[in-house]
């Protein structure tokens, strides 16, 4: 499913219609804003998940030597 040249053009209608131009600024930054929040988000929550796995290996490791 691809959106083609004609879809986006009704989209841009349409949210120009609903927001108004002058507001289209303020959305599109907003957009950003959230689009990098989550990057960092997941960027977060990948740097937890190999901490997690650190621990869980060293806990493994001293659990075998005993």
């Amino acid at each position: 499913m691809r959106i083609g040249t004609n879809e986006l053009l009704i989209i841009l209608v349409v949210v120009l219609l609903i927001f108004g131009p002058k507001n289209l600024p303020k959305l599109g930054k907003m957009f950003g804003k959230t689009m990098n929040n989550f990057k960092k988000g997941m960027e977060e929550s990948e740097e937890e998940d190999e901490t997690t796995a650190k621990a869980e290996t060293k806990t493994e490791k001293k659990n075998d030597e005993e």
